[in-house]
């Protein structure tokens, strides 16, 4: 269940074992791809060169996409039983991690995880988003916040070249913003970005990035952190060149704070402020505050504290963890005993952190366990590899296949070309549907 990269690596995997095997991925969107295609940035390009190695595993005759699939809705594990020895949820995070602090749920005050999937084209989120705001804080430091704060950052015409829709566009056109806040609780040792995610943000001839050499602070643990790995490295170069250098005159301002800690998100009835608390190396590369307390100007928040995924029907479910409980991918139950057949990989079994490709070794370990267990599973009611087609029909569940995607995909591409573009992503659910579906419908 899941057909984004790590749905698709499993599904790889299994396809090259020794065993005889037919996959069948199951993905609740109309297309495939999941995070590649709801999770990246649109300017990032060289990401998405991923799509090409998942299509030529998607292509694999013993592998088939039933998209526009939703798990607890159209199809119960239950059902998924009588038709498949196992089961691999593979359903990724898509939500915000909550964050507790002071008039965090005011109006403007946003998870990054919704502003990702607006202006990623995701079709179950609403169509305009409250760009208002001149000056913006961005809370976090990994490369989730930096996506955040360049997409918000740059100019709308700087984006027109990528794949993004109409309604983005359009509202990214209508920002006022002036002034991006990065806030970081801890110091430039420690941030979590990559050192490509970092320096993407100064090629935009319309944004300045501007580092407080007061934030450039080290201490035992921060060296060691340094010394022990390259990126980090990479990373505070970087950060301190930028700390050193004369501002130019780019008419908008990306500002990476360190040393702040959020203490409470300011206003009544909406935002109107952000107060930070100054904090200090101990050390060992952690913080501690000093009680002293800075009140920012900005008028709207996005957290960027981390994705968590979803519960899901039937399966054990770790809900402060966000992860389902597993072993090796094995899926656990509350008394810890293995659920018969299902199994987990991705983020929603270790959680959302990695990068999109640490999911193979994921993958490989359940891989291996499922295949471990091929002699114990309990063998499917329908052994017809297309019953599963007519259960959906009978549902009426109007199901997408890999076919219909390269129907979507030919369409998405003719719709940028007369603007030079290699797509324009349609975002409603329903034409995804019926361009995927073809003449049938």
């Amino acid at each position: 269940m899941g057909a984004g990269p790590a749905g698709i690596y499993a599904a790889d995997l299994l396809d090259k074992s020794d065993t005889d095997v037919h996959i069948d991925l199951f993905e609740r969107m109309p297309a495939p791809f999941g995070l590649i295609r709801y999770g990246v940035a649109p300017d990032h390009p060289r990401i998405k060169g991923i799509v090409q190695a998942l299509h030529k595993v998607l292509d694999r005759p013993n592998i088939r996409l039933l998209g526009n699939v939703d798990y607890g809705t159209d199809i119960k594990l239950d059902d998924l039983r009588e038709f498949y020895d196992a089961v691999i949820f593979s359903t990724g995070a898509s939500a915000d991690r909550a964050l507790d602090l002071p008039g965090i749920e005011l109006p403007g005050s946003h998870g990054a995880a919704d502003f990702v999937s607006w202006y990623d084209g995701h079709p179950d989120v609403p169509r305009e988003w409250p760009l208002d705001a001149t000056s913006v804080a961005v809370l976090g430091v990994g490369n989730v916040a930096l996506d955040v704060a360049r997409i918000l950052a740059k100019t709308a015409d700087e984006l027109l070249s990528t794949e993004i829709p109409p309604n983005v566009y359009q509202g990214l056109k209508t920002s006022p913003v002036t002034d991006v806040h990065v806030f970081g609780r801890r110091g430039p040792a420690q941030a979590k970005f990559t050192p490509m995610e970092l320096r993407e943000l100064d090629h935009s001839p319309n944004v300045e990035v501007l580092v407080d050499p007061a934030d450039i602070e080290f201490d035992q643990g921060s060296m060691a952190a340094i010394r022990g790995s390259k990126q980090v490295d990479m990373v505070v170069k970087t950060l301190q060149e930028w700390a050193i250098r004369e501002p130019g005159g780019r008419p908008r301002r990306l500002h990476l704070h360190f040393f702040h800690s959020p203490a409470e998100v300011l206003g009544e009835g909406r935002v109107a402020g952000l107060r930070t608390e100054r904090t200090e190396l101990t050390g060992d590369g952690n913080v501690r505050g000093t009680g002293e307390f800075h009140d920012w100007d900005v008028q709207a928040v996005y957290r960027a504290v981390g994705y968590l995924s979803s519960h899901l029907p039937e399966i054990p479910f770790d809900h402060f963890a966000g992860t389902v409980p597993n072993q090796a991918g094995r899926v656990l139950d509350l008394d810890e005993h293995q659920l018969a057949g299902v199994y987990v990989t991705g983020w929603i079994k270790r959680g959302p952190v990695g990068l999109i490709g640490h999911t193979k070794g994921d993958a490989a370990e359940t891989v291996a366990s499922l295949l471990a267990d091929a002699g114990t599973l309990r063998a499917p009611v329908h052994n017809d590899r297309d019953a599963i087609l007519g259960f959906l029909e009978d549902r009426h569940v109007p199901f997408t296949t890999w076919a219909g995607w390269g129907l979507l995909d030919e369409h998405e591409r003719s719709l940028g070309a007369p603007e030079g573009r290699e797509r324009v992503k349609v975002v409603e659910r329903a034409e995804m549907v019926r361009v995927s579906r073809g003449p049938r419908d």
